[in-house]
């Protein structure tokens, strides 16, 4: 009895000690699908979202512009782009010869099939694994909305990170930063999903507007070491005024109390500077990561998330580690 109520405690002893080493569940980790997950499906397409809503994310990443008639579109590329572009006809759109979204009416925009990669690019040949979805079109904001709201407790904890995207060194590419705030706060509103919404861009004259039109709203500031060098960018700010990036993004970002996200290019990151940026108040979200190794690395470093083109790979990283998982849709497996 006496050696049977020492193992006893022996045995209790080592689970505590295993427990100790053993990485604890982060509830809020953010698995972020980069253009809807594009390693796996057509970018910025209905077909990516409803894919990464079925895999189990945290949050959907997308970009916006404006069409010549107003409405807010799903599209990262300011023009169309030849890469995983046919016409009415199915040809794939010669190089450089793509119309810019702003120029054309959504009707114009929806001719226009976005469902897959030209094998042919360059950029085709880096998403080999992308599965096809011809037909699919340039979205509406609105309407990946109501695709989400249709899916009900299926997709109800998903978020959205949503970037504008405008060039301050391009203007006449896009609508200028307030319509273009304007029209998505409209649309943000009209779908009642202010409460799953972050706003992200390079161009921090987006952050600042919707820090006075929208304050409660998280924002999250993009850089990188071009767009950082070039006032235009970060709304006048001189980044020579600043000790580091993590200061000059809370600085920036002092106009307005909602969540602040620095948001960084990840090759740009050590663990020392994360850890700061977090003393500052900020949540760390690098881009665009790929590799499992370079998640596993910003893991360690204690990153709040990470945005990437194949969220079944970080996924299963997060599996592994024991991290609390988003919930998948109703037909996939965890």
């Amino acid at each position: 009895m006496k050696y049977a109520l020492l193992s006893a405690a022996l045995s209790a002893l080592l689970m505590a000690g295993c427990a100790a080493v053993l990485p604890t569940a982060r509830q809020h980790f953010d698995l972020e699908a980069h253009r809807g997950g594009r390693g796996l499906a057509p970018e910025n397409t209905l077909a990516a979202f409803s894919n990464a809503v079925d895999l189990g994310v945290t949050t959907l990443e997308l970009d916006i512009g404006l069409t010549a008639d107003g409405v807010v579109v799903i599209s990262h590329d300011t023009s169309l782009n030849p890469d995983h572009t046919r016409d009415a006809s199915g040809a794939w759109l010669a190089p450089n010869t793509g119309a810019a979204i702003r120029s054309l009416t959504l009707v114009q925009l929806q001719t226009y099939d976005v469902g897959r990669l030209n094998p042919t690019s360059n950029y085709g040949k880096q998403f080999a694994l992308q599965q096809p979805r011809d037909g699919e079109r340039i979205p509406t904001l609105a309407a990946l909305f109501a695709q989400v709201q249709a899916r009900g407790a299926d997709a109800a904890t998903v978020r959205f990170n949503i970037e504008t995207k405008i060039d301050p060194t391009k203007p006449e590419e896009t609508a200028a930063p307030e319509p273009m705030v304007r029209a998505l706060l409209a649309e943000i509103d009209k779908a009642k999903m202010a409460d799953r919404v972050t706003i992200q861009s390079f161009d921090w004259r987006t952050l600042a507007l919707v820090g006075k039109l929208a304050p409660q709203l998280p924002r999250a500031y993009l850089t990188t070491p071009r767009t950082l060098k070039d006032s235009r960018w970060t709304a006048g700010i001189d980044a020579a005024g600043f000790a580091s990036v993590p200061q000059m993004v809370r600085a920036a970002s002092a106009n307005a109390p909602g969540p602040v996200i620095w948001s960084p290019a990840f090759a740009d990151l050590t663990p020392t500077v994360i850890k700061e940026a977090q003393k500052l108040g900020l949540k760390v979200l690098p881009w665009t990561v790929n590799q499992r190794a370079d998640m596993q690395r910003l893991m360690d470093w204690g990153a709040d998330g990470i945005i990437t083109d194949y969220p079944d790979i970080l996924r299963d990283l997060m599996r592994e580690r024991g991290l609390s998982l988003p919930p998948p849709g109703k037909n996939t497996k965890s």
